[in-house]
């Protein structure tokens, strides 16, 4: 990504929906950076405008997080975003209080300035989704208020000395109708945004980074068969071409057929892949066991111990290539530095390996990543790939992990995934495309009574999974047809040895994973 170009910084007071402001953003066709609170950037020429995020506190908490506002007030167009609102109000001489009762859901702009050039283009009563419990009770100096609830007098104020504006609502989220037309019209018309970010551009860009970044370099890249790793091995060979050795590791937990698709995907885009059957060591350092996190433990480091003996076998390798995107690295720290949860792509290299670190696609979402694979010219198959665990199915495998338990799951996911693609709506559209993330949950470590024939069986039940999501922060479970699910459960119980039963898993998250382990 070069960084010669326009660019919105976010400052992240800890608010959880901050990432989805930045794809909010995105989607203007501009380019922007999330950063903690307190590391706005000293003297950075691309910087067009500055948006502050919302926060878990209030201002008046010892613990709130507070910015010094003239490093870039009066210098920026800012926006506040609630919280973001609240602490440049209470910097400026207003005043927050504790709001009477929580203000949380759905409101309606009743009146707003239809000139302002933050509300252009607004509908009258326009919903907004409020969510916080203090409330600004006066407006600092010099600053007018510009829309208003039936509850809340001050949803939004401007400056009128600085180019400054402030919502307490969240434009960000979908329940916001119109928040991505005032998002676009701070970022473009405000800011002034050039709308120069997009796939094509960052293509173009990125290939010409890598060239000069790697020259004639040799690079070793782990693949998953998922979109991210895909996507980067691709864009990698655009730039490098075989200087790029790919590894797929098979662990002997991904679904069925799935080493030999995906190798075949690969090699028909003209990749450099060597694939490593390793599922008998993986089997045999699972066994007997069933603690989830030990699971997850004992597959990457079996993962690690492979990937490095291959990767050795490159003797004159200088980097190596990881799907890190943009949220994985804003997950694995918090705006305070601390480490919320480690992530697989994130972090230091093992000693041994002594290669440098190459990260394609640091700065996209997911969504991004999808665009790019798509300006790629990749197959829709390896673009549209449902997010899928690192682990595979050990993980959808409740209790210890065998080869015939592993076939069970692989047939029953088989029937569900491949139905799922070939269930279309009026439109022609699949199911599979309406989904975030689908999968088969195998309760090996129950079994149930049922009647096959004239016998009695006792087998195991499989569990349903499938949910509809933005970004994975939460999710709700699809609402699959009736007649789907009734053709999918005959299939399983009528085809997969071993099962006698199928349940529809119909949890949301929260309070629910997405995945069962």
């Amino acid at each position: 990504m070069s960084l010669m170009q326009q660019k919105i910084i976010i400052l992240d007071f800890g608010s959880q929906t901050t990432q989805l402001i930045g794809r909010r953003v995105r989607e203007t066709n501009t380019f922007c950076e999330i950063l903690p609170y307190n590391k706005f950037p000293k003297d950075d020429p691309d910087v067009i405008g500055v948006i502050l995020s919302g926060s878990p506190y209030s201002v008046y908490d010892q613990k709130a997080f507070k910015v010094e506002l003239s490093q870039f007030m009066g210098r920026y167009p800012v926006l506040g975003i609630c919280y973001g609102a609240q602490f440049m109000a209470y910097m400026g001489g207003g005043k927050v209080e504790p709001a009477g009762s929580r203000e949380y859901g759905r409101a309606h702009l009743r009146q707003f300035e239809k000139e302002n050039p933050l509300f252009m283009g607004f509908e009258p009563d326009s919903q907004v989704w409020m969510s916080h419990g203090d409330t600004i009770t006066k407006l600092p100096r010099r600053c007018r208020k510009i829309a208003s609830t039936d509850d809340v007098e001050f949803a939004a104020y401007a400056s009128e000395e600085v180019p400054m504006w402030a919502v307490q609502f969240h434009p960000e989220v979908f329940h916001s109708t119109q928040g991505f037309q005032l998002l676009k019209n701070f970022v473009v018309d405000i800011c002034g945004s050039r709308q120069e970010w997009s796939p094509a551009s960052f293509v173009e860009t990125t290939v010409q980074e890598l060239k000069e970044q790697l020259g004639n370099d040799k690079v070793i890249l782990g693949l998953s068969g998922g979109v991210d790793s895909s996507v980067c091995a691709v864009l990698l060979n655009r730039a490098i071409g075989k200087n790029l050795t790919c590894i797929f590791v098979d662990h002997g937990m991904l679904r069925k057929d799935e080493f030999r698709k995906v190798m075949e995907a690969y090699q028909g885009l003209g990749l450099n892949v060597i694939g490593v059957d390793a599922s008998a060591k993986f089997f045999s350092d699972l066994a007997g066991v069933t603690e989830p996190e030990q699971k997850r433990k004992i597959i990457g480091r079996d993962f690690v111990e492979v990937f490095n003996a291959e990767a050795k076998k490159i003797t004159d390798a200088k980097w190596l290539a990881q799907g890190t995107i943009y949220p994985d690295r804003i997950e694995s720290l918090s705006i305070t530095g601390m480490v919320i949860k480690s992530h697989h792509n994130v972090g230091g290299l093992p000693k041994e390996m002594q290669l440098q670190l190459c990260e394609p696609l640091k700065w996209l979402f997911k969504d991004e990543v999808r665009r790019v694979g798509h300006q790629l010219e990749m197959p829709e198959r390896l673009i549209k790939r449902h997010p899928f665990p690192g682990p595979g199915l050990s993980v959808r495998i409740l209790g210890d992990i065998t080869p015939e338990k592993v076939r069970m799951l692989q047939e029953a996911d088989d029937i569900f995934i491949e139905g799922l693609h070939q269930w279309k709506d009026a439109d022609g559209v699949e199911l599979y495309d309406k989904v975030w993330q689908a999968g088969a949950v195998l309760l090996s470590a129950v079994k149930s009574v049922g009647v096959m024939g004239d016998e009695r069986t006792y087998e195991h039940p499989v569990a349903l999974r499938a949910v509809t999501s933005v970004d994975a922060m939460t999710a709700d479970w699809a609402h699959l047809p009736y007649e789907f699910l009734a053709r999918v459960s005959n299939d399983i119980i009528n085809k997969v040895k071993g099962v006698n039963r199928v349940c529809y898993d119909i949890s949301s998250k929260p309070p629910s994973t997405i995945e069962w382990e």
